[in-house]
């Protein structure tokens, strides 16, 4: 199992063997909250059920926001390789719900083994991929290394690099370089996120752009949203908090409860689903009167939407009058607010983005999204556009804008995936 012969490669081989114990402890103490993390584990070691019956092109996409962020690619792929089954792997049950949603029975999914090279070997020997694409940051040091040593042709694509993950990086030494020379090509967000994999890998990597622009509205989840929005009351401002963490919640509503916002209904959709009914508890203890989104209909006197259901933020930003972007209030590092802008949004965002620098620096200065600092910024800002709609139009214009300027990264991405695979059609 942890026969490596390089050092570097060895010792985080041993790690991994180490803390396997506590990883599977890990997977019970999930599965408490979320039983899907019990399912299909033999996967995790490299024991799968269902066998390819056309040639391969895999994906990896460890959990929802690749998973969606990869979807023009993944179309684009079997559109263009017809005859080559496409294979998307992911690291949470959450991710795996995504893609059967986004995609149903035309792609085939597993979970990509943990980095064991037993596991990784048998993953490859079941599945023999023609090629492998990792959506953005999942460096996983035995997988590079056996496709390298098998010549298969392994892209990181839609990369990103922040400058905290560079210094963690930076801290490995030859195990990091090592691995980002033995993957066939580089393609990278932002010429930011170019630079520090390159002074990583000491090796080019080229700017292709952020995958999750070229997500375009679906017609069906604006429909959707404009249907929800009639159930929760048409005249009633709506603001959605999206994608919240632990200890946002609390500084949400303590920002919502000094508005002064007519019948404003507040909805909040916790980034993970293991803390639905944490947040419950929380909206009980403070007595506020809310509902459940998985309790279709909603009671009178609600203040709050608890928003419990799986898949469906883009309704959720299609039925919003303005729209916060969680994970950035406290230091999380943010998530991604394209799909708010795309779908003409006004977007609120803290100040803790390192995950998403780049484009939420761009979103704001366009006019698309403002930023706070604190709760009370919060508020003053929420009560200015929920008093303004033409403030909230021009936002949600600049959205549209700031989404449609940046488009072209699946194209590219794919040009760079040929480029270095010209044969992938025979």
């Amino acid at each position: 199992m942890c026969e490596n012969s390089n050092m570097p490669r060895l010792l985080y081989t041993l790690l991994i063997c180490l803390f396997l114990p506590l990883t599977l402890l890990r997977l019970l103490w999930r599965a408490r909250r979320q039983p899907e993390y019990l399912q299909h584990v033999g996967e995790r070691f490299g024991f799968f059920k269902a066998f390819p019956t056309k040639p391969v092109i895999w994906l990896h996409c460890v959990s929802v926001g690749e998973t969606r962020g990869a979807a023009p690619l993944v179309h684009q792929l079997m559109d263009r390789y017809p005859e080559h089954s496409i294979l998307i792997t992911h690291g949470t049950p959450t991710g795996r719900a995504t893609s059967e949603q986004l995609f149903g029975d035309a792609v085939l999914r597993c979970y990509l083994p943990y980095d064991l090279p037993f596991a990784v070997r048998r993953f490859l020997r079941h599945y023999q991929p023609q090629q492998g694409l990792l959506l953005e940051t999942e460096l996983w040091f035995n997988l590079i290394h056996i496709c390298h040593e098998q010549a298969l042709p392994l892209f990181l694509v839609n990369a990103r690099m922040s400058e905290k993950s560079a210094s963690s990086y930076t801290k490995l030494g030859g195990l990091v370089r090592e691995g980002l020379r033995q993957l066939t090509a580089i393609a990278a967000q932002t010429e930011q996120d170019a630079n520090r994999l390159s002074a990583l890998s000491g090796q080019h990597a080229e700017v292709t752009g952020n995958l999750k622009f070229d997500v375009t509205p679906s017609a069906e989840a604006i429909a959707a949203g404009i249907a929800l929005r009639q159930t929760w009351g048409i005249g009633r401002p709506v603001f959605l908090a999206a994608s919240t963490r632990i200890g946002e919640e609390e500084l949400i509503l303590d920002a919502v409860a000094c508005l002064n916002v007519p019948g404003l209904l507040t909805v909040i959709v916790p980034r993970h689903p293991q803390r639905f009914d944490i947040v419950a508890a929380m909206l009980q203890k403070r007595g506020i009167a809310f509902t459940r989104r998985s309790d279709l209909v909603m009671e009178s006197g609600t203040a709050v939407i608890l928003g419990d259901s799986m898949g469906e933020m883009e309704i959720y930003f299609a039925a919003c009058d303005v729209a916060f972007i969680g994970g950035s209030l406290l230091p999380y590092g943010g998530q991604n607010l394209i799909e708010a802008c795309a779908l003409g949004k006004p977007v609120i965002i803290g100040v803790h983005t390192y995950n998403f620098k780049e484009s939420t620096m761009h979103a704001v200065e366009t006019g698309a999204a403002r930023r706070v600092h604190d709760t009370r910024e919060l508020t003053n800002v929420l009560q200015t556009l929920m008093s303004d709609s033409d403030q909230r139009s021009c936002m949600g214009e600049a959205g549209i804008i700031f989404a449609e300027t940046n488009r072209g990264a699946t194209q590219r991405t794919l040009e760079l995936i040929e480029r270095y695979r010209p044969s992938i059609r025979e």
